[in-house]
């Protein structure tokens, strides 16, 4: 699982693209069977490639279909920019509030009530993105379990539910959410691991999110069996941009960065691996999304 957080110190400068190549690939939901509303449910649209066209990023959203989009909070700073934000346009945006554990050694004493008091507002709807990256290990991995702990004991008093992430570390995340007891409705953001990982994270009651991480040939294909595995309504979608553009998208944008219009062919991929039509993946994932978040939007049919 990839944050944000976790980018912004190794991953190459993304540049903002041409409006014009993104709104050919907004069209394609149309020569898809792309007619159902989607939710993309990771979004790091504070992150600062953003800055230059966020309008335009938003209304290229809506023109491919989404109906809502998840601001990632993975800071201090970054959480309650994420919060700003979704205020800005809550029928459209939401936000999480978390400390990602690149940064676990930002929660201290001294800033629990700064997170809370982002985290205890209406328009986040999930704690986190929190959990451990034993990847990276830019924090000590005792302040990322302590973090993470904290974080969960939180969401369990609240009854938020989580925005989890996990990166060569399954062993000890795992014993940290069966330790915590009776965990709040939890989400494998961007999940990337095997299917027993994935088995795991079922069993324990989690629910996965995909990224454009199944459509990379060199890395992802292992994802496509993985999916098929994963109950409808525990499956759910998002683009993690600005990171993991989808690699199958043709013509191929200009740009590497990824935004929530291209949240149509993570569904497209995920729907042919699962032998569903793309219409049926980007219901059924939307409504699980509005449940698991507890959005309320008329547009999207009950389930």
């Amino acid at each position: 699982m990839r944050s944000d957080a976790g980018c912004k110190r190794s991953c190459p400068i993304l540049r903002s693209p041409h409006s014009g190549d993104i709104t050919r690939h907004a069209r394609r939901r149309y020569h898809t069977g792309m007619t159902a509303p989607l939710i993309d449910i990771g979004i790091n649209l504070t992150h600062d490639s953003f800055d230059a066209d966020r309008p335009e990023v938003l209304a290229r959203a809506r023109a491919s279909g989404l109906v809502h989009l998840v601001i990632t909070g993975a800071s201090l700073d970054g959480s309650e920019q994420a919060l700003a934000l979704a205020r800005s346009d809550p029928a459209f945006l939401s936000a999480t509030a978390g400390i990602h554990p690149h940064y676990a050694s930002e929660l201290t004493s001294a800033t629990h009530a700064r997170l809370l008091a982002v985290l205890d507002q209406p328009d986040v709807k999930a704690a986190g993105e929190c959990g451990l990256d034993y990847f990276r290990d830019y924090s000590p991995r005792a302040d990322q379990r302590r973090a993470f702990e904290w974080q969960v004991e939180r969401a369990i008093e609240r009854q938020r539910p989580l925005f989890l992430h996990q990166r060569d570390a399954h062993g000890d995340f795992l014993a940290v959410l069966k330790a915590a007891g009776p965990l709040p409705p939890a989400v494998a953001h961007c999940f990337t691991g095997s299917r027993a990982e994935a088995e795991d994270y079922l069993a324990l009651g989690l629910h996965i999110g995909i990224t454009g991480w199944i459509c990379d040939e060199r890395r992802g294909q292992h994802l496509l069996e993985v999916v098929r595995n994963i109950p409808a309504d525990r499956l759910m979608i998002e683009t993690d941009g600005p990171y993991l553009l989808p690699r199958t998208l043709h013509p191929k944008p200009a740009s590497r960065r990824n935004e929530p219009a291209f949240l149509p062919e993570v569904a497209r991929v995920v729907a042919a691996a699962r032998g569903e039509p793309a219409a049926t993946i980007a219901l059924t994932s939307t409504q699980t999304a509005t449940r698991f978040f507890r959005l309320d939007l008329p547009s999207v049919p009950a389930d």
